[in-house]
């Protein structure tokens, strides 16, 4: 049997935000969802895997259909998230315009939150819920087989007009026991990332889950139970890279920190190994300080990212973010002392915000000055806490989202948080975050100072250029 998993078109991609100051030259990043379901399979069953990255080979939905149809697929699989569906349904059609005999399956947040919704949609056939590497492997060894498939925790399937739930399957606790993600079913050298200067990039989990409670999270398929790999796991991964030729990952861990002594272990491995390549880290400003980050240093860590979200006392609280400002600054002071980049990360438009708070939290993103930062609207996500909380304090008024997973329509967008704001104030004290931010002669000077090559300088100019035009 051969199963082709893809990674859908963003033709369609929801989107009610300006764009960031890094859209000209977007990032093309591997899908790791996908690249674990091919590892998976690879290693437990005998079929056959092939994986087609469509983003990244800037395919049409008729070169898209070609592809399809020279592979001769016997099931295809997507992941799914809200606001890809409707490419993800779209390419559904695709395939069963080629062959209705194919086998479309979705995984991802999406469907997770919305299966019934999903499963009425006519042209997807099964659902394989949260972490999909074993149901996966289970699925696709009985998937003409009716019968076996009600014995399959965790997936979604037709059985006649009755669509059955089979219940999620618990989370796997051992994560070293899952094969590396399958990067050579793919161009793995193609991928890059505007912030780094070297190229192919790769990204890479090293967690699963986070412990955290901050209103806005949008997980709900890994849970919100930390689980780790081994530090020798996440280095030989970090080491079979480097050998690929790969130059920089770019670890996606929902908080990366959350272990210190973990963190301490996989420096100290990376070092010992004498790894030369270069990774960055996304983890919370109160779980660094200054030994933690001069071994990330050490160890060839380039680049932190955090999320701060706010530049207010009173909006964290709201946020629930856990942290204070004073955590914020130490953690952004100290990390500049031990010459790692930063990037921060902050959102306008939360609950109860004033425009005075989002004038604070400009002035505070410029305090801590990262090296980079993304200012966002914050947008309701489906079985977040925000979004509960909208629909239950008649902010939000109706359940769009769900009405949107029954109903599937291009043009949809996704609402900002209407308390104090519309759209278009919010789009305006976002342009007015980045010019502040960015066009500031002092961080022109130094990031100047900075440049490393051409390219570099390149990237630099481009982001002025997106900066000017907004």
């Amino acid at each position: 049997m051969k199963i082709l998993l893809i990674n859908p078109l963003t033709e369609n991609i929801l989107s009610s935000n300006v764009p960031g100051v890094f859209e000209e030259e977007p990032d093309y990043i591997p899908p790791l969802g996908i690249l674990y379901i091919a590892a998976y399979l690879e290693k437990h069953t005998s079929h056959q895997i092939k994986v087609l990255d469509s983003q990244l080979e800037k395919l049409n939905y008729e070169q898209l259909k070609n592809k399809i149809i020279e592979e001769k697929p016997d099931v295809v699989g997507m992941t799914t998230l809200s606001y890809t569906l409707i490419d993800v349904i779209k390419t559904a059609k695709l395939v069963k315009e080629i062959d209705k005999n194919i086998k479309v399956v979705l995984g991802g947040p999406h469907i997770n939150i919305y299966p019934v919704e999903t499963m009425k949609i006519s042209e997807i056939d099964i659902l394989v819920l949260g972490e999909g590497e074993k149901p996966a492997k289970d699925l696709v060894e009985n998937i003409n087989n009716i019968k076996n498939l009600y014995q399959i925790k965790g997936i979604v399937f037709r059985d006649g007009n009755k669509i059955i739930n089979t219940g999620p399957r618990e989370l796997i606790q051992n994560l070293d026991e899952i094969p590396f993600p399958a990067r050579h079913l793919t161009p793995y050298k193609k991928y890059f990332s505007i912030l780094s200067t070297q190229k192919p990039v790769t990204t890479m989990f090293t967690s699963r889950g986070c412990p955290y409670k901050c209103l806005f999270c949008d997980r709900p398929h890994l849970g919100k139970i930390f689980r780790a790999r081994s530090a020798k796991n996440v280095v030989d991964e970090m080491e079979e890279c480097e050998k690929m030729g790969i130059k920089e990952i770019f670890i996606y861990d929902d908080t990366f920190g959350v272990d210190r002594q973990r963190v301490l272990d996989i420096c100290s491995e990376v070092k010992k190994r004498k790894l030369n390549i270069n990774w960055d880290i996304r983890t919370r400003v109160n779980t660094v300080d200054e030994e933690v980050l001069k071994a990330l240093k050490e160890a060839n860590c380039k680049r932190i990212h955090y999320g701060v979200e706010a530049g207010t006392t009173k909006i964290l609280g709201v946020l629930r973010k856990g942290i204070t400002l004073e955590m914020a600054e130490k953690a952004f002071k100290l990390t500049k002392k031990i010459g790692i980049e930063t990037l921060g990360y902050f959102m306008i438009g939360s609950p109860t915000e004033t425009k005075e708070d989002i004038l604070e939290t400009i002035k505070f993103a410029k305090k801590l000055n990262p090296d980079y930062v993304l200012f966002s609207i914050l947008i309701p996500y489906p079985e977040t806490d925000l979004y509960r909380m909208g629909l239950e304090n008649g902010i939000i008024a109706h359940d769009y989202w769900k009405e949107f997973a029954e109903n599937p329509k291009s043009g949809f967008k996704p609402l900002h948080w209407r308390e104090n704001f519309t759209l278009p104030e919010l789009y305006n004290l976002l342009k007015k975050a980045y010019k502040s931010f960015y066009l500031r002669p002092g961080y022109i000077l130094s990031s100047l100072r900075k440049l490393k090559s051409p390219k570099d300088l390149g990237q630099k100019i481009q982001i002025a250029i997106n900066i000017l035009i907004k």
